[in-house]
């Protein structure tokens, strides 16, 4: 994202995510008919497991900002650029909205991130497009459908092409369990089944004997049955986000990308007031219709900055939720053929006592593999500020949990592993009310918030996109942006 790295894990060496990790990460010198001067990209690093005493926690520091109020315009030399549209934030949202204004308009479009795609909680993530722990008739409901039949018609498009999704985007169509182990458990299941199949999904409630037949290393016991989603998908992140940047950059003279080069201050006009420039470390970037702030957890931190010596007092209380995954390489002793999660996973998402923030943290059982073969367990939840160091304490808890279900696990030990492992960790942004913030701030009629997501900033992204277009475009919608507006939530 855009004001502090996380740390992450990149593809295996197959040959599709070799071209995704080079698309993504690497040194790129690119003229979109602005010529802007690119700085060296490094690529991410991957992290090894490693187990020692005690905990490594620093804090993350990030660019401190201030407002730049100007009375006159600074001219447009060569070192600014003018575009309709200037998107803060490079991550899966970001770059999402910038395709959908180079596809759905003319405008031209500029995307500014501290880093590369790829480098916060997009690239951390575990990548699914499920349906099967949402509620039907709540209010992210919508979008989050919405969101996912975009994300399928982007895939049946590439086939249309004579491309391969599963190359493209690392996109499979694997199918998810929500799986419970306890009557009441079972209970809410069927319940949810009757819902989704009353929303029009496709929904099938599995007993014991089953799920077992679906899923084999499952640990199963009497009590045990799952919500079968036999449509829902997964994605891999990096892939997906390199195959946007290179669509995006196919739309010369409107398309540029200002990377490793962080916002350090918004411009204002001195006739109105209006927001008109982004301000970066190395260059102004004026905008003549829209800026999107899509920075994920820094967003509320960066506006409130960004804001302070203004006029607007605006507080977005979008906070950092770290998370861990493990992903484990070349594994034999496991395969899932769906994408699996455990009912908990759902009481996991939700915190609605603000006196928890700071020592809440939860592990629920979460396991996919990838295109590649690698097998993905998670996922934790908890409240570290904007920390981004392994806390083996929770790696270890994510193991002993997803041992829980897959017994065949107990038989290998952490340390057994550690050489062919990864963690990824990212900071999820989080609203209270579990909703994204989506829409123009209040005072700023030009500038747009699309943060707040938490987990599910992937599976929302194609939805939140087409809604800032419309917004930005005065277009109707397919989705009520009412539930995701500023007004009332801050």
């Amino acid at each position: 994202m855009v004001f502090a790295s996380s740390i992450l894990s990149c593809p295996s060496s197959s040959p599709s995510s070799r071209t995704a990790i080079a698309s993504c990460c690497s040194t790129r010198h690119f003229n979109f008919g602005f010529n802007p001067k690119w700085p060296p990209i490094n690529p991410n690093h991957s992290i090894t497991l490693s187990f020692s005493n005690g905990n490594r926690y620093r804090p993350v520091s990030f660019c401190a900002l201030k407002d730049v109020k100007s009375s006159s315009s600074p001219s447009r030399n060569g070192n600014a650029s003018e575009f309709d549209v200037v998107i803060i934030g490079a991550g899966i949202i970001g770059l999402t909205i910038a395709r959908q204004f180079l596809i759905g308009s003319d405008l031209s479009v500029a995307v500014v991130d501290k880093e590369v795609p790829c480098s916060g909680a997009t690239g951390a993530g575990q990548g699914y497009l499920w349906m099967a722990h949402k509620s039907p008739g709540s209010d992210i409901w919508e979008l989050a459908l919405r969101s996912q039949r975009l994300w399928e018609g982007l895939a049946e498009s590439l086939r249309d092409q004579g491309l391969n999704p599963s190359e493209e985007l690392g996109w499979k169509k694997t199918g998810s369990l929500l799986i419970g182990r306890t009557p009441d458990e079972l209970d809410m299941l069927k319940r949810k089944v009757n819902q989704f199949s009353g929303a029009g999904l496709e929904a099938e409630y599995l007993s014991s004997v089953d799920l077992l037949s679906m899923e084999p290393a499952l640990l199963i016991g009497d009590s045990c049955g799952a919500a079968f989603l036999p449509n829902d998908c997964q994605l891999d992140a990096y892939s997906t986000a390199a195959f946007i940047q290179k669509a995006n950059r196919h739309f010369k003279g409107r398309y540029a990308e200002f990377f490793h080069d962080p916002v350090t201050g918004l411009l204002r006009s001195g006739s109105n007031g209006k927001i008109e420039a982004v301000q970066t470390s190395k260059t102004t970037l004026y905008s003549k219709k829209a800026i999107v702030l899509a920075a994920g957890c820094w967003s509320g931190t960066l506006l409130r900055d960004l804001l302070r010596e203004g006029k607007t007092v605006l507080d977005v209380p979008i906070m950092p939720r770290k998370g861990h995954l493990l992903v484990i390489e070349n594994f034999n002793s496991l395969h899932v053929n769906h994408g699996l999660m455990e009912v908990g996973y759902v009481n996991h998402q939700a915190l609605t006592l603000a006196k928890d923030f700071e020592q809440t943290s939860s592990v629920s059982m979460t396991a996919t593999m990838d295109v590649q073969g690698n097998l993905i367990l998670g996922s934790s939840r908890e409240f570290a500020g904007f920390n981004t160091e392994i806390n083996e304490f929770i790696v270890a808890r994510i193991w002993e949990r997803a041992s829980e279900f897959f017994p065949t696990l107990k038989e290998v030990s952490l340390s057994d592993i550690k050489h062919s492992s990864k963690v990824r960790i990212g900071l999820r942004p989080y609203m209270l009310d579990g909703k994204p913030v989506i829409g123009p701030v209040p005072g700023l009629s030009n500038v747009f918030l699309a943060s707040g997501h938490e987990g599910g900033g992937l599976s929302m992204a194609m939805g939140t996109a087409e809604m800032i277009g419309n917004m930005v475009l005065g277009s109707p919608g397919k989705v009520d942006p009412a539930p995701f507006l500023v007004q009332g939530r801050c």
